[in-house]
């Protein structure tokens, strides 16, 4: 999946999309079909969207196939799949913008499974309780001391199948195509076959929501952001790139880009189409 436009991860996602950014000398969609090539995986299918010709050089470069989502703007990734559900089976479901520091498709699983890190404290993530036999049988949005949602995910075929019906018939709902095809499999958990958690590690799956994040993890973007915006910024307020941070998106209506950031102990807007930056 690497059809959304990434509103959290501003401005860097205004200039390209997530899951083509460069992390520790790879690009991270890259970086995922080389391993899942690695785990004799070769049917591999890229949902694109926003900026969707930055990703066409990846049908010549590694042989996959690209279905544009022409709802990703308006629609959850509920649209993506819904784009794909000819190609459900014995399927992994894939986020374009994590990164998996070993392999994690090298053993071919026995039974659907969504996998799963441990959030000590409160979380606002998707958690999920099991039985005795490591089956999801709730999940939760939000909780504390909980394993929750992350990553990627594995269909088998029998939960494909039924999947494909369930989601064709609840996606004529907007609410439906308002959320996230995790919000379906959570209604009507009962009726699916089997899934299983499968946990992981601490920074087995590493997941960036914003630009302070990445930082952490891969150092070179403290200096050198590799955001002609950022660098607009940072020449415009007399500052370093690595002065600045907090990056936030301020939902508005229409395409322009507007955010908020932090330098120091003063946080300002940028309005891109006035090229403005305002404190408050």
């Amino acid at each position: 999946m690497a059809a959304g436009t990434s509103t959290r991860f501003v401005p860097l996602s205004a200039e390209t999309p997530k899951g083509l950014l460069n992390v520790n000398g790879e690009v991270l969609i890259e970086r995922q079909i080389r391993q899942l090539k690695e785990a004799g995986i070769t049917d591999i299918t890229v949902v694109v969207g926003y900026k969707a010709e930055l990703f066409r050089y990846l049908k010549e470069k590694y042989d996959v196939s690209l279905v544009h989502n022409d709802d990703y703007c308006r629609y959850n990734n509920t649209a993506s799949l819904m784009c794909v559900l000819d190609k459900l089976g014995d399927t992994y479901i894939c986020s374009s913008d994590n990164y998996f520091p070993d392999n994690v498709f090298i053993e071919h699983p026995e039974d659907s499974y969504y996998s799963a890190l441990y959030a000590e404290g409160p979380t606002r993530e998707y958690c999920m309780s099991t039985d005795a036999d490591n089956c999801i049988k709730s999940v939760t949005v939000g909780g504390r001391d909980s394993w929750y949602m992350v990553g990627h995910v594995y269909f088998s075929r029998d939960f494909s199948r039924m999947f494909r019906e369930i989601l064709s018939r609840d996606y004529e709902r907007e609410e439906t195509r308002l959320g996230y095809w995790e919000d379906v499999y959570i209604r009507h958990i009962h009726e699916l076959p089997r899934m299983r958690m499968r946990r992981y590690r601490e920074h087995d799956i590493e997941e960036f929501d914003t630009l302070d994040e990445l930082r952490l993890f891969d150092t070179s973007y403290i200096k050198d952001t590799r955001s002609s915006v950022i660098k607009h910024l940072a020449n415009t307020l007399r500052c370093n790139e690595e002065d600045l941070y907090g990056f936030a998106n301020i939902p508005h209506h229409g395409d322009s880009l507007l955010f908020r950031f932090v330098k120091g102990d003063d946080a300002y807007e940028y309005d891109a189409a006035a090229d403005e930056i305002r404190k408050i």
